[in-house]
């Protein structure tokens, strides 16, 4: 794209939220008219980058959307996975329960899809007129169908059912025509897309180096995995509730009838297909060449371009993410993304047993204790004990006894007081050098910042060369829990289930999951497994809503006493402290329409029930 003029389009979002005035025939002073774009190889391709560029930056969790992109990602923070320290942060909205289809426009997922699948449709429709091979148009046709299901998607699973639209809607037609179609009827859209798609990238399942980055066989193929086993589950697939979610002419929006196993099966099927071609070209689990599990699974982000990637984003010179995960003691850094003490709970000790089975109160302040784990909170950790870790690389002697003996992604996950980070130690109590006495507005809140996903070669402490950001959208591990969940849900607790939840495991040094479960605890299990694995990846906050499980939502959340703690060997710091109640009311398991959009097609586009 770069020194290219090609034209950039601020086009009706859709026929349900179109303005009258065409941009299609505007051509202001040194813009190109769309007969320049598509009669030119060159300004084509650019058209077409420009369509990858309105993918989401997903790695931002705290900033709003903006006019021209997807600038931010609301789900991490929105879920019980964090807390932003930055107080402009539309996440704000979502945990209070102030969010409301008037504010809605701040975070506007609606309007940036709908331009970006108005560009999908118009590239298809004058792809023919491009002047180069055959062959390239086949590429093309074929990434601009994924990514034409892509944006769909990014729809369907924050707004549930959507505004289906296979053609670029003329300035002459009646947009309040259009109306949302059945939830079924959109996963199978998505579905169609990504199976053209498939047929048109099968001589692609990976790029030449200059072209990494672009659309692969394995693109399509992991969302129409994603997109069926989001369609099978109980928010979309027999939900009671949503009985009264209607059409204006009354049509069933989600069936609320018995859930279909069949959907279920749809599910695991797109998965194999998946798996079975994704594996024949190489692809599998990453495993780093010391294949000790921190590396195992930390380096699946610190190593580009390997194995287990399935389609990813250039994010460029982004260091957004690394500046809010470091300290505040570092030049530039903000420490704004906080993992919760509910995340930090859930990791299972290094020999695989559960920690905490519970809490003995509303606030989730007492955990019950799971005495046969070894766990506890209650001292520093001494040179003996410091000795369960003979590598020396997860965690140092002095920190506090809940951080040791922890499995090996949580110490590739969390960084938490005292931890060693970037060749510092990390002081998140009051007069720390990372603590609130310290810091300005944006402090560390929880007593825990982010490391997964953290570029470790960045170090702004010294200000060295930062490497282009990419952010993973798909990759080996969820598609193989994809399938787990769906063969559960589909035949039951078969040995498959567990042959690929313990693939995951195995790769970071847990062992299998246990015999003699019974069905409910086999569902956790599977649902567990996603959470530390999929951690801070923009899928918590779906798998809560389509499993319909509020308890992970209306919640307090908590994190230390980092507003006591004098030194680093002060215990008052390792108090569990409130942090902030969050509201979750039956309308936020679906974002709300944008008001304006309702408005200007009032006849036929209903709104999400109860907003």
């Amino acid at each position: 794209m770069k020194n290219l003029k090609y034209l950039l389009f601020l086009l009706i979002t859709a026929g349900v939220c179109a303005s009258c005035e065409s941009f299609l025939d505007k051509q202001p002073t040194g813009d190109l008219t769309l007969d320049d774009v598509f009669s030119n190889r060159v300004y084509a391709q650019g058209f077409l980058s420009n369509i990858y560029h309105r993918l989401p930056y997903e790695s931002n969790v705290c900033d709003m959307w903006n006019e021209h992109r997807f600038n931010g990602n609301p789900f991490a923070a929105g879920s019980d996975e964090m807390e932003i320290a930055f107080g402009g942060s539309y996440t704000h909205f979502l945990n209070s329960g102030a969010w409301n289809s008037s504010n809605i426009y701040d975070c506007n997922i609606w309007e940036q899809s709908y331009i970006a699948i108005r560009e999908c449709n118009l590239f298809l429709e004058r792809l023919q007129e491009i002047p180069t091979s055959q062959v390239e148009k086949n590429s093309w046709e074929g990434e601009v169908y994924f990514l034409r299901a892509y944006f769909h998607f990014m729809l369907m699973r924050t707004h549930g059912p959507i505004v289906l639209l296979d053609h670029s809607l003329k300035t002459d037609e009646n947009f309040t025509r259009f109306k949302r179609s059945p939830i079924q009827e959109c996963a199978q859209f998505i579905s169609d897309d990504c199976d053209r798609a498939i047929n048109l990238l099968s001589g692609y399942p990976k790029r030449a180096h200059n072209d990494l980055g672009r659309i692969t066989l394995m693109a399509p193929l992991a969302l129409k995995s994603r997109v069926w086993l989001y369609a099978a589950s109980p928010l979309w697939n027999g939900n009671p509730d949503y009985e009264i979610f209607l059409n204006v002419d009354d049509e069933q929006l989600v069936p609320s009838g018995s859930p279909d196993k069949l959907i279920w099966k749809k599910a695991a099927d797109a998965a194999l297909e998946c798996i079975t071609v994704a594996e024949a070209n190489g692809h599998g689990l990453y495993y780093s060449s010391s294949n000790d599990p921190y590396d195992n699974y930390f380096n699946i982000w610190q190593e580009y371009y390997n194995k287990e990637w399935l389609f990813w984003k250039h994010e460029g010179e982004y260091r957004h993410i690394d500046q809010c995960s470091d300290p505040i003691s570092f030049p530039s850094s903000a420490s704004i993304y906080n993992p919760t003490q509910d995340l930090v709970d859930a990791y299972e000790m290094a020999d695989g047993t559960t920690p905490i089975l519970g809490y003995s109160d509303e606030d989730r302040l007492q955990p019950i204790i799971n005495p046969a784990s070894g766990y506890s909170e209650d001292h520093f950790v001494d040179d003996a004990e410091r000795a369960l870790d003979p590598s020396g690389k997860y965690y140092p002697t002095g920190i506090w006894s809940m951080y040791a003996n922890r499995e090996p992604r949580f110490y590739a996950s969390i960084n938490f007081c005292l931890q060693e980070w970037k060749e510092s130690t990390l002081e998140f109590y009051y007069r720390g050098k990372d603590g609130r006495g310290s810091a300005g507005s944006d402090y560390c809140k929880t007593g825990y910042l982010m490391r997964k996903l953290v570029d470790e070669s960045y170090r702004s402490a010294k200000r060295e060369v930062f490497r282009p950001k990419i952010f993973v959208y798909f990759r080996m591990a969820e598609i193989y829990l994809n399938y787990a969940e769906a063969l559960f849900e589909s035949q039951g607790d078969i040995p498959l289930v567990r042959h690929y939840i313990n693939l995951v495991r195995e790769r970071s040094g847990l062992p299998n999951l246990p015999s003699g479960l019974t069905t409910e605890e086999l569902r956790e299990k599977i649902h567990h497994e996603r959470r530390i694995e999929l951690a801070f990846e923009s899928h918590r906050w779906f798998d809560v809503r389509r499993w319909k499980k509020p308890e992970y939502m209306g919640k307090s959340i908590s994190g230390m006493n980092i507003m006591d703690g004098k030194t680093k060997s002060d215990p008052k710091y390792y108090i569990r402290t409130k942090i902030e109640d969050r509201v979750f009311e039956k309308q936020h398991y679906l974002f709300p329409i944008p008001q304006n959009e309702i408005n200007k097609n009032i006849q036929n586009l209903v709104q999400n029930p109860w907003w």
